[in-house]
This record gives C-alpha cells, structure tokens and sequence, in this order.
C-alpha cells in the first residue's frame, strides 16, 4: 500500500475522546499537527478542551510540545464522525473496549476514508484479526495501542491482523517515531498484546499474595515500587537480568540462577477474583491511599512520572 510519507502527516483524527482518546489529542496537538476530534456523548467538547489544557504543561516540561500555550485553533471537535475524519492522513481510534462497537465503528471509518489511509486502535486487548471483520479494506487497519497517559508514557504498541497489508505495519512504525513515540512491534497477535499480559503476569501473583495473607496490599505494592520497578525504569527484565549474571551476562545468570527461578515458577498463584478477594483488594488500595483523592493520586503519578521522564531523556531531545 502508498501511504503518505509519515514526516509529512498534518492530520489526525481521534475518534472517541475519553481519557486516552484526549491524552492522544494533547500528544498530537503538541507535535504541531492538526486534530480533529470526535465522540457522540454530550460534554466530551469540554472535557477534551479542559484535558488538553491540564496535560499541556507536562508536554511542554518534558519537552514534547512545541508551543507554550496549546494552539487550540489547531483543535476541533465535532460529534459528527465524517466530519472529522476529512483530510485526515491518521485515524486513531479509541472507542470503548466492546467488541461490537468497534467493528460498528472501524466499518464506518473504513467507508468514509479513502483507502490510502491508516487506521489504528488503541484497544488494550482485541486481536486486529477480529476488528477487521466488517471492514471493506482491512488490510490499512493495526493496533496502535498506547499506555495510559498517552501524553506521558512513549510506548506504543503495534500489531497487524491476518488481512494488515505489512507495509501499514512499517509505516506505523514509522509514524509514531516521527511523533516521538517508541513504538514496537507485536509480531504474533496474542490476546491483551504484550505490555498487558506482563502487568496480567505481575499482578496475577501480586493479588495471590494478597489473598495468601503473605503481604498486605500496601506491602506488595511497596515490594515493586521500591524494588524491582525502579530498575524496570531504566531496563526491562531480560536486559536486568544480563546485569545480574555479571561479567558472564545472562549466560552466567542462567546457569546458575535459572533452575531456581524456574522452580518459582512453580510455586506462583493461580488466584480467583473472589468476592472475599476483590473486597481484600479493594480495602487494601483505600487504606494506602489514605486520604488521597483519585485526584490527588493521579497528580502524584504524573509528577513522579514527569520527573522520571525528565531524569531519563525521554522526550526532551524529541520535540
């Protein structure tokens, strides 16, 4: 397929604008392109404006935006999804996660867009494979799924279905770069892609912690964020692991630390979201954030966040 040249995309349109769909407009906006928003339910208008307003200062501290102010004349919203949609080059979908309204709303997409143009989804979990089913030309369609908040976090994951012609793949690729993002590339449609499976993997053993009474909610969290996730910061797990093994790398780590790690692997949970369960966890994240609002620990994770991103040179060398 020709698309247009990525470096020289002026447009994108985001359909839905929700949490990320408008985090995906503070990005885009702050990379000087054009964006054109869409979402049927009343209020979005504002609560997109309001967003965008709120992120800008983050993008322009860490270096991501290219403009003090946010350029609002760049930004439209309209409920109306043909609307949005013309003269678009990208289309970055974020509808909520039901299977049915995708297809309903990729098939709609898919007509009103000529065929030489990209349409991604951010879906955290969906194959490509099956949001492709009603479309007319699916072979333009990838999963662009991002981590929330896509203003904040690089990652960017792309995935193509069994019809995704591989050069929407390539040029995907290729586009988020070009925005400052750090796409990678799920070769395998796999459910929940791979960002997600590793946090289900993690999680999954933190919540049989829990409800084993071998550490409190608090404590498990505590394990992570003052452990093993301030080094997962800087590299992931394979590349930490090359570490540990020394002047031998992984090779020395895995022979001798390998056998044991995979007799743990043994040993973890396998746990059900009980009613008694979910109640344990629910009790446990209210008492550690104590007085803490959604609010006030949302602001705290983008500053913690910020500042990390800020310390590693994430997005300052990008704008």
């Amino acid at each position: 397929m020709t698309f247009p040249k990525p470096n020289e995309v002026t447009k994108v349109a985001v359909v839905g604008a929700g949490t990320i769909g408008a985090s995906w407009a503070a990005w885009f906006l702050g990379r000087g392109l054009t964006v054109a928003v869409t979402d049927p339910l009343h209020g979005r208008d504002q609560f997109l404006h309001d967003y965008v307003a709120k992120a800008w200062p983050a993008l322009v501290r860490i270096g991501a935006a290219r403009e003090a102010e946010p350029a609002f004349d760049r930004l439209s919203f309209s409920p109306e999804l043909e609307e949005v949609l013309d003269g678009a080059s990208v289309v970055q979908e974020n509808a909520l996660e039901r299977l049915d309204l995708k297809q309903s709303l990729l098939a709609r997409i898919d007509a009103a867009l000529p065929p030489d143009r990209l349409i991604a989804s951010s879906t955290s979990g969906f194959k490509a494979s099956e949001l492709q089913q009603t479309m007319a030309h699916p072979e333009r369609l990838v999963i662009g799924h991002p981590f929330n908040p896509p203003h904040l976090i690089p990652l960017v994951e792309v995935v193509g279905g069994e019809k995704t012609d591989p050069s929407a793949v390539a040029w995907a690729m290729e586009f988020y770069r070009a925005v400052g993002k750090h796409p990678i590339h799920v070769k395998k449609e796999v459910p929940a892609h791979i960002s997600n499976r590793l946090q289900a993997a993690l999680w999954r053993e933190a919540v049989h912690l829990v409800a084993e009474g071998v550490g409190t909610v608090e404590d498990v969290d505590a394990a992570i964020a003052y452990g093993p996730g301030l080094r997962w910061a800087l590299m992931g797990p394979h590349m930490i692991f090359h570490l540990a093994g020394g002047e031998g790398g992984m090779h020395h780590f895995l022979d001798h630390l390998g056998p044991p790690m995979e007799s743990w692997w043994k040993s973890l949970g396998q746990p059900s979201l009980t009613p008694e369960v979910n109640e344990a966890l629910v009790a446990g994240v209210e008492a550690e954030a104590g007085s803490r609002s959604m609010a006030d620990l949302a602001a705290e994770r983008d500053a913690r966040l910020i500042a990390l991103l800020d310390v590693l040179g994430l997005a300052r060398d990008k704008a």
